[in-house]
C-alpha cells in the first residue's frame, strides 16, 4: 500500500507536466490518503515483525519527499504563478531545505508538534493555487516557510497534537472540504471560497507558534525536546 504512493506520484507528475492542476492535486490527495492510513494498518498487522528486512519508514520517506516536496515544487514552477527567475529560486529553496529537514532527527517535539515547518509543500502550493495571490506574495510566503524549516517554532500535527484537537481537526476538515470545492471550480473560485481556504490554512499554519508564544508568556516550559 505504501509503495502505491510512488505510482500516484508518477501520475501527478504527468498531470503537472500537462498543466492539468485539478488532476495533479487529485493524485496527490490520493497519495496523502494512503500516507494517512498505511501507518496504522502496518502497526496493526505488525509489519516490522513479519517483514524485518524491509523498512517501511524508509519507503515512506522516499515517497513523501516526492509527493510533499518535488511535485509541488515542480507545479509551482510549471504554473508560472511566481514567474521567472523567481520560480527557479523558489523551487531550489523548496527542494533543498526539505531534503535537509528530512535528515533532521529533531523533527518532533514531546507534545507531538513538528519542530520547524514540516515541509508540507503539497498543502502550501495547493493553498497558493486556490487563493491565487500575486507573484511577490507567493514568493515571500515560500521564503517564510523555507526559513522556518530550521527555526525552533512549533507547527501543528492536526491528528497527533492533543491540545485543541477537536478544533484542529475541524479546521482541517474545513480546509479539505473547501479545497475539494475549489477543485470543482477548477481553481476559478469565488472570493468567499478563496477567503475560507486561506483563513483555514493560516490557522493550521500558525496555531502551533501561537500556542508556543502563549506558553512562554504564561511561563510554561516549552516542550521542544524530540521524542525518544
Amino acid at each position: 500500500m505504501t509503495a502505491s504512493g510512488a505510482f500516484w506520484a508518477f501520475m501527478a507528475i504527468i498531470a503537472a507536466a500537462e498543466r492539468h492542476w485539478v488532476d495533479m492535486f487529485a493524485w496527490l490527495g490520493l497519495a496523502l490518503f494512503v500516507d494517512g492510513i498505511d501507518g496504522p494498518l502496518a502497526r496493526r498487522v505488525d509489519v516490522k515483525r513479519r517483514l524485518p528486512n524491509w523498512s517501511g519508514d524508509m519507503l515512506d520517506a522516499i515517497i513523501d519527499y516526492s509527493t510533499y516536496v518535488l511535485i509541488p515544487a515542480f507545479a509551482l514552477y510549471q504554473s508560472g504563478m511566481i514567474g521567472r527567475p523567481l520560480s527557479f529560486v523558489a523551487a531550489a529553496l523548496i527542494v533543498i531545505t526539505s531534503a535537509v529537514y528530512y535528515a533532521d532527527t529533531r523533527m518532533k517535539t514531546k507534545d507531538n508538534f513538528f519542530r520547524g515547518f514540516p515541509v508540507t509543500w503539497n498543502m502550501v502550493v495547493f493553498t497558493l493555487f486556490a487563493a491565487t495571490p500575486n507573484e511577490w506574495t507567493a514568493f515571500v510566503f515560500v521564503l517564510l516557510c523555507s526559513a522556518t524549516t530550521f527555526l525552533p517554532i512549533k507547527f501543528l500535527h492536526p491528528v497527533r497534537v492533543v491540545r485543541l484537537r477537536a478544533l484542529n481537526l475541524a479546521m482541517l476538515a474545513v480546509w479539505c472540504l473547501l479545497g475539494i470545492l475549489a477543485m470543482v471550480y477548477a481553481f476559478d473560485s469565488p472570493l468567499w471560497l478563496r477567503a475560507g481556504i486561506l483563513l483555514s490554512a493560516l490557522y493550521l499554519f500558525s496555531i502551533g507558534a501561537i500556542l508556543q508564544l502563549l506558553d512562554r508568556i504564561r511561563g510554561r516550559a516549552p516542550e521542544q525536546e524530540i521524542d525518544e
